[in-house]
């Protein structure tokens, strides 16, 4: 077996720069490209961004940790990310089913939004939050401080940036952490943040563009979405918080 990379830049160092230096290079990328507003597409924008968050995590991470490090295992990792994962997704369809009204079901532009989806919302900030930031982190502070710090840097770059933010609040911002802390478990649990990607992914597409809400969006609804989403998460992470050292797959 291939002997584990030993970084030798100080924990710390390796935590701030793990940090700030993809968001970094995402702005600069952004100011070169004609700033935030150079395109009319909001996606068009988000991708540029995160491509650049993605890119300068994969080489870092890389370079530090190497591809199981960063957390891209297959096999069972995989597996086991994809079974935790799916009771996430279960739980966000089924109260976006019951708490927002819908206009319909579509397939419209179905392909080209689910890459979107995979490849900039699920692989490129999760490949920043879950293998480079939270490894530096665990390797500075152990692995819950680890879960912690991925989870809070998930949800504020979802919140942010991903759809499911439509109304403002602080209903939606717990949802978003609380969807980082969970994910920030899987990724501990399983060892590989590889099927949690994959479920991301699914979960947006089934529930937010198959699944089409109605516009204008209606506060009250999606408070009580962000708000009954937050508590089943919380449920979810009380189950999965790890009760010995064997459950650590960093």
């Amino acid at each position: 077996m291939k002997a584990a990379k030993t970084p030798t830049l100080p924990a710390p160092l390796r935590v701030l720069l793990s940090l700030l230096l993809p968001l970094l290079v995402a702005w600069l990328a952004s100011q070169l490209a004609g700033g935030p507003q150079a395109s009319a597409d909001p996606r068009a924008r988000n991708a540029l961004l995160l491509t650049s968050i993605g890119l300068v995590s994969w080489l870092l991470g890389l370079f530090w940790y190497g591809l199981p490090g960063m957390g891209l295992r297959g096999k069972r990792a995989l597996y086991a990310g994809i079974g935790f994962a799916a009771l996430a997704w279960l739980v966000v369809l089924t109260a976006r089913f019951v708490l927002v009204a819908s206009a319909g079901i579509t397939n419209a532009g179905a392909a080209r939004t689910f890459f979107y989806l995979l490849l900039f919302e699920s692989f490129c900030v999760q490949l920043w939050a879950f293998g480079l930031l939270f490894r530096s982190v665990v390797d500075w502070r152990g692995p819950l401080t680890g879960v912690l710090a991925a989870g809070v840097a998930f949800g504020l770059c979802g919140w942010l940036i991903f759809g499911e933010a439509v109304v403002a609040g602080a209903a939606a911002i717990l949802f978003f952490i609380l969807w980082g802390f969970l994910y920030g478990l899987i990724r501990l649990r399983a060892g590989s943040l590889l099927g949690i990607v994959i479920i991301q992914a699914l979960q947006t597409f089934t529930t937010w563009h198959i699944l089409t809400p109605r516009v204008p969006a209606n506060p009250t609804q999606y408070g009580q979405f962000y708000l009954v989403s937050s508590l089943l998460f919380v449920i979810l992470i009380w189950r999965l918080w790890p009760k010995r050292k064997e459950d650590y797959r960093v």
